[in-house]
Order: structure tokens, then C-alpha cells, then sequence
């Protein structure tokens, strides 16, 4: 007899293999939510306590009843409060780097002056559902040496890699070359994008567009200083 039988009824079929992609041994979803939307879910409201607490204070109670599902349902779907915390910060840092690509690459030229403004739009426009979530990638509790401090801290050093290549091409196509400048100039640029987050995450009437516009006010104000 084919071993495949055994305990089964003559002519019954075996059952069906899970879809490619689903874990076996995991849920495909909860209360009829399918599984890549509940881990949408999940994912938005982990970036909203890991945000506003940080990793250290963060509490998995918390993300679950944000979502409304129990708190073994977090670690069903991702293992651990460091395995939830790696996939927010997986998110939020593609969705940056990201926006700030596509400033750079579609909008004005590199030496162009409004190319600061292309990329903070950018950057709000990204992040105008979850803002709390660039706490995420700045996250200041994660335990030293940990695998989520190296795993943000290379995100952070890919996003400063993009504003070194910006600023240094601004003060070239200004007629500056000089290294030290442009080292000090992404230092401005970068503690600026996130004095701005900080003040927009604090005002949370401020639309995207808002900070947009703001944004294009006060860049015209230090030009013409």
C-alpha cells in the first residue's frame, strides 16, 4: 500500500500542498483577514509604538490591541518583538531610501537649488500615514552591538550616503569641491531633515502638503539670507 494512504479512505485524495510562499504550520490570516494584509496591519501599528517608545519601551500588549488580535498572534506571524521590530525597520527604511531616490533621479538637476525641496517632499509624502515610523530608523534604545542596532545603523549610513552624493554635487555645481565642506554641509542637510520630522511628527495637523509648502518658504528664506 502507498504509504500516503494509510488512515485514509480508499480514493481519497491527499491534501492539497500550501500556496507558495505561506509557512507551513502558519496562519494564512485572522477573523477572515488574509495574511498580507493583517501583517500590513501589524506592521503600522508596530511602527507606531516602536515610534513613539522606542524599541526599549515598546510593548507587544500594545501593538496588539492596536491591530485587535491577541498578543500570541504577533509572534505567530513574526517570531519575536526584535523579529517585528527588523521587519518595521526593513519597511520604513525601503520606503526612505526610496523617496529620496526618486527626488533625486526625477526632480530637478543635483545642482539644481530646489533639489532640497524635492526630497523633503518627497520624504513627507512617504511618510504622511506613518510619521512616527522615522523614529524607527532613529531609534536611540536598541541595545548596543545588537542586530537591531547594525541592522539600523546600516540603513542610516545607505540614507547618508544619498546626502553625501547630494550635497557634495549642490556645492560642485556651485563651483566648490572642497571634501570638508561638503562632509559639513551633510551634516547640516541631514540634522535639518530630521529637525523637520521632529516638528512635523510634534504638529500633527500639518499635512503633507503643508510641510511641503512651509518647507519651500524656509528655503527661499535661507537663500535669500
Amino acid at each position: 500500500m502507498d504509504s500516503t494512504s494509510v488512515g485514509a479512505a480508499p480514493g481519497t485524495p491527499p491534501p492539497p500542498a500550501p500556496p507558495p510562499g505561506r509557512r507551513r504550520g502558519r496562519p494564512a490570516g485572522t477573523k477572515g483577514v488574509p495574511r498580507a494584509e493583517r501583517e500590513e496591519q501589524i506592521l503600522a501599528a508596530a511602527m507606531e509604538e516602536f515610534g513613539r517608545h522606542g524599541h526599549a519601551s515598546a510593548s507587544m500588549a500594545a501593538i496588539a490591541r492596536r491591530v485587535g488580535v491577541t498578543k500570541p498572534m504577533l509572534y505567530a506571524y513574526f517570531d519575536s518583538k526584535d523579529g517585528l521590530y527588523l521587519a518595521c525597520l526593513e519597511h520604513i527604511a525601503s520606503r526612505v531610501i526610496a523617496a529620496i531616490d526618486a527626488a533625486m533621479a526625477a526632480g530637478p538637476a543635483a545642482d539644481d537649488e530646489q533639489l532640497p525641496h524635492a526630497v523633503l517632499t518627497g520624504l513627507f509624502t512617504a511618510l504622511e500615514e506613518r510619521r512616527h515610523a522615522w523614529f524607527v530608523l532613529y531609534d536611540r534604545t536598541l541595545p548596543p552591538g545588537s542586530e537591531l542596532r547594525l541592522a539600523a545603523q546600516r540603513h542610516r549610513e545607505a540614507v547618508d550616503g544619498l546626502a553625501a552624493t547630494g550635497t557634495a554635487a549642490l556645492l560642485s555645481g556651485l563651483g566648490n569641491d572642497d571634501p570638508l565642506d561638503a562632509d559639513a554641509l551633510k551634516h547640516v542637510w541631514t540634522g535639518t531633515v530630521s529637525a523637520l520630522m521632529g516638528w512635523w511628527i510634534a504638529h500633527p495637523d500639518q499635512s503633507a502638503r503643508d510641510m511641503s509648502t512651509r518647507c519651500a518658504r524656509l528655503l527661499r528664506a535661507v537663500r535669500g539670507g
